[in-house]
């Protein structure tokens, strides 16, 4: 039998999410925030850098081009 007290009409109240729910929640906003991240920086990585061969006139950079060879 049902009991008089159940709310039949109107707004039915939502449960909150547990503590477990809100972590997970949080977890993989920082996930998708860090992806989105690295895919807006590949992104203008690849459309920022240069194309075709470089230019004769530039210098070569590499782990010792601070020291000079000549």
């Amino acid at each position: 039998m049902r009991s008089s007290f159940t709310a039949d009409r109107g707004l039915k109240l939502a449960r909150t999410p547990s503590v477990r729910e809100q972590a997970q929640r949080r977890r993989l906003g920082i996930l998708v925030a860090i992806a989105s991240l690295a895919l807006a920086s590949g992104v203008f990585g690849a459309l920022t850098a240069p194309h075709g061969d470089r230019v004769a006139g530039e210098a070569a950079t590499g782990p010792f081009s601070y020291f000079p060879s000549e």
